[in-house]
C-alpha cells in the first residue's frame, strides 16, 4: 500500500503508462499521460486506492503551515504583517476582507474533499465499481466516512452549520442550498464517524491512514464541542445578544439538555481511553523527567535527539507524517533570525506568564523573587515550548565566526566591552538588531520551540525535519473526558485523570476541589498541554471566554543585562548571572497588533462570492 500523501497523479501515470506499453493503439488514438477516465478509475484498486489517497491532501501538513493558527489566539504573535492575519485580530474581518484563510479549513477547499468523498461514497455503496476485494471496499469506504467527517468537522468549528451535501453536483445542477441545523451537522458527523468506526474495526492500515481509532477520536471532538456553553442556545444569547432569532439554529441547539449531551460526549471520550494507548500516564506521582516526556511526544517519538523516547509515539491517534517529503521546514520558519530563521509565530507573554511555577502555584510579576528571574523553576513544559533568554539551543552556524560558543538564546540588551575596553549596548544574536540578520526578528521575546526538533544535527534554516503533526493525540480525548466529568459533578474521575496528565509532566496533584474551582485548573492545563495545537482558538471561543482571553493586547518581554559591579565582559557575549543583573520588563505592545474583540468573531464569515453562487447561504451574525 503506498504512502497517503503521494499525489495521485502519481499512480495514475504509471498505470497508463503501463497500459500504453501493453496495447498497441492507432498512432492518433492515445490517452493523456497523466489522467484516465473517470469511468476507469473504480475498475481497479491501484487507481481507485489512488483517489481516496489524494483525498488526505486536504488535511495539508496540519497545523504545520507558515501561519499557524496560534497567532489569531493567545498563544503567539505572527511576526511578518500584512498576511491577514492582523486583520482577524483586529476584528476587522468581513464577507469582503476574510483576512488569513488557511486551505485545511477554508470553505471551498472543504467542500471540494467532501465531494470527493461522496464520490468514493456513491461508487462502492451503489456498486459502480469493478473491485472484487470486500476488504479494499470497506478500506475505502472508511476512509471517505472519516474524511468527510473530518472536513465537515472543519466547517462546523469555523463557521457553524453548512449545508451538508451527500450527492454529487454536475454543471446544470441548482447550486442552491441552505444551512443545516447545527444540530443536523453535529449528528451527520457522528453518523459518518461510527460508519467509519465500524467498516475499519479489525484493519490495519498504513501509518498515517485514518483507523477505527481515529474515528472515535474525532468523534469525541465533535461532542464534547457540542456540548460547550458556546452551542447551548441559553449561554449563547447571554453572552451574544445581538444574534438573530432565524439565525440560532445555524449556531446551537433549540432543544435538548447541555447534561445529555456531556454525558454523550464523556461515555465517547471513555472509549478512547478504554481502546488507545497514550503515553505515561500510569503515574502515581509526578515525574522527574517531564520536560523529555513533553519533548518527546511533541516529536511523536521520531527525533534522534538525545533523551527522546520513541515510544511516545504511542501518544498519537492520528497524525500527518512524512512531511519532510513536501520540503516543509517547520523549523526555519519559527526558529530564531540568529540561526537564519523566520520567526514566524512566536510565543507572547500571556502565555509565558501563564506557565506555574514547578511546585504548582501561579507565576506572578508581583512576586519579587519571580520577577528577578522570571525562567527559574517553572512548569517542565515550559521549557519544551518556549525559548526565551539564556535558554541553551543549538550550535549556531560557523560562517557568522564564533559569536556564541555558549548556543544560547539571546534576545535582550547587554552591557559588554568593546576591544577598548568601551562599555556599549550589545543588541542580542536573536533580536531585530542581530549583527547575524537584523530581519526576521520575534518582536516579544521569545521563541517557539515544541514542535522544532532539538536535535543538533539538524540545521533548521536548511534542512528539514521528520515532526509529525497530531491531529489526535490520545490526551484529547482525557481532556474531553475530564471537561464531561466536571461538568456532570463527577469530580473526582476529573481529578484523577488531571494528576495523570500533571505527573507525565512532572507536575504536583492538583488542589481544586469544588467544581468551579476544578474547571479553572482543568481549562488551564489544557491551555498548557496542548499549546499550539490548534486547540486554544476553538477553546476560547466554545468556553464564551474569548473576549477576556483572545481580546487582550499583546505583551511582550524586554530583557537588559547590566554589569554588576566589579564585573564585565568582553565578545563573544553569553548569558552570565554571575556578571549581569538582569532585568525583565513586561510591556503592552500595539504597533504591531492591535489586537481587539468582536463577538463576530466566534463564527467566522461565509465569503461575498460564496453567498454570491449560493443564495439560500445564511451569513453568520455580525457581518
Amino acid at each position: 500500500m503506498k504512502a497517503i500523501n503521494k499525489n495521485i497523479k502519481f499512480y495514475i501515470l504509471i498505470l497508463t503508462t503501463f497500459l500504453a506499453a501493453s496495447c498497441k493503439k492507432d498512432f492518433l488514438d492515445v490517452d493523456s499521460p497523466s489522467q484516465v477516465p473517470a469511468e476507469s478509475v473504480w475498475k481497479d484498486p491501484a487507481t481507485a486506492q489512488a483517489f481516496v489517497n489524494d483525498i488526505y491532501n486536504g488535511l495539508g501538513n496540519g497545523g504545520f503551515s507558515e501561519q499557524m493558527l496560534a497567532s489569531v489566539s493567545d498563544e503567539a504573535l505572527f511576526t511578518h504583517p500584512t498576511r491577514g492575519i492582523d486583520l482577524v485580530n483586529s476584528a476587522t474581518i468581513n464577507p469582503s476582507t476574510l483576512g488569513w484563510v488557511d486551505d485545511t479549513w477554508a470553505y471551498k477547499q472543504m467542500y471540494n474533499r467532501i465531494r470527493a468523498c461522496n464520490i468514493t461514497i456513491e461508487k462502492i455503496t451503489s456498486g459502480d465499481n469493478s473491485l472484487s476485494s470486500q476488504s479494499l471496499k470497506d478500506q475505502l469506504l472508511g476512509e471517505a466516512y472519516f474524511l468527510r467527517a473530518y472536513y465537515y468537522q472543519q466547517l462546523l468549528r469555523y463557521y457553524g452549520a453548512v449545508p451538508l451535501i451527500t450527492k454529487i453536483y454536475v454543471l446544470d445542477d441548482n447550486y442552491s442550498v441552505k444551512r443545516n441545523t447545527y444540530e443536523e451537522c453535529v449528528n451527520f458527523i457522528v453518523k459518518d464517524c461510527d460508519e467509519a468506526n465500524r467498516l475499519l474495526t479489525g484493519k490495519t492500515l498504513d501509518k498515517g491512514r485514518t483507523t477505527a481509532l481515529a474515528a472515535l477520536a474525532l468523534k469525541s471532538r465533535v461532542l464534547i464541542y457540542a456540548a460547550s456553553d458556546l452551542h447551548d442556545r441559553a449561554k449563547l444569547t447571554t453572552k451574544v445578544t445581538n444574534i438573530a432569532a432565524q439565525k440560532l439554529d445555524f449556531l446551537s441547539y433549540a432543544s435538548g439538555s447541555q447534561a445529555d449531551r456531556y454525558k454523550l460526549a464523556q461515555t465517547t471520550a471513555k472509549a478512547v481511553l478504554d481502546l488507545g494507548i497514550g503515553y505515561k500516564l500510569n503515574l502515581s506521582a509526578p515525574a522527574t523527567d517531564g520536560q523529555l516526556n513533553y519533548k518527546s511526544i511533541a516529536m511523536g517519538g521520531a527525533s534522534k535527539a538525545s533523551g527522546i523516547d520513541a515510544t511516545a509515539s504511542s501518544e498519537l491517534i492520528f497524525a500527518r507524517y512524512f512531511i519532510i517529503q513536501n520540503n516543509i521546514k517547520h523549523a526555519q520558519q519559527n526558529g530564531p533570525n540568529g540561526y537564519h530563521n523566520w520567526a514566524g509565530n512566536t510565543p507572547i507573554g500571556l502565555l509565558v506568564d501563564d506557565y506555574e511555577m514547578k511546585d504548582g502555584s501561579k507565576f506572578s510579576w508581583a512576586n519579587a523573587a519571580q520577577k528577578a528571574n522570571p525562567y527559574q523553576n517553572r512548569d517542565p513544559r515550559f521549557y519544551a515550548t518556549i525559548l526565551y533568554d539564556g535558554a541553551g539551543w543549538k550550535p549556531r552556524d560557523k560562517a557568522s565566526g564564533d559569536v556564541d560558543p555558549a548556543s544560547q538564546i539571546q534576545t535582550g540588551i547587554y552591557d559588554l566591552l568593546d576591544d577598548k575596553g568601551a562599555r556599549f549596548d550589545f543588541r542580542g544574536l536573536d533580536t531585530r538588531a542581530s549583527s547575524i540578520e537584523n530581519w526576521n526578528g520575534s518582536w516579544t521575546g521569545y521563541y517557539y520551540h515544541k514542535f522544532i526538533d532539538p536535535d543538533p544535527t539538524i540545521v533548521d534554516a536548511s534542512m528539514s525535519q521528520n515532526v509529525p503533526w497530531p491531529f489526535f493525540r490520545y490526551t484529547e480525548a482525557v481532556f474531553n473526558y475530564i471537561e464531561a466529568s466536571i461538568e456532570l459533578g463527577e469530580l473526582s474521575n476529573a481529578t484523577n485523570w488531571l494528576n495523570k496528565i500533571r505527573f507525565r509532566a512532572g507536575m504536583p496533584a492538583v488542589t481544586a476541589t469544588d467544581q468551579t474551582g476544578l474547571r479553572e485548573v482543568y481549562r488551564h492545563e489544557r491551555r498548557i498541554e496542548m499549546a499550539y495545537e490548534e486547540q486554544r482558538y476553538h477553546d476560547a471561543r466554545r468556553w464564551l471566554i474569548a473576549n477576556e482571553t483572545l481580546g487582550r493586547k499583546v505583551t511582550y518581554i524586554k530583557v537588559t543585562g547590566k554589569f554588576k559591579s566589579g564585573k564585565s565582559m568582553t565578545a563573544p557575549y553569553h548569558y552570565d548571572p554571575t556578571v549581569y543583573d538582569y532585568t525583565y520588563t513586561p510591556v503592552e505592545e500595539n504597533a504591531q497588533e492591535n489586537r481587539s474583540w468582536d463577538n463576530k468573531l466566534y463564527f467566522r464569515p461565509f465569503s461575498r462570492d460564496e453567498v454570491n453562487k449560493n443564495n439560500l447561504l445564511e451569513q453568520n451574525p455580525g457581518y
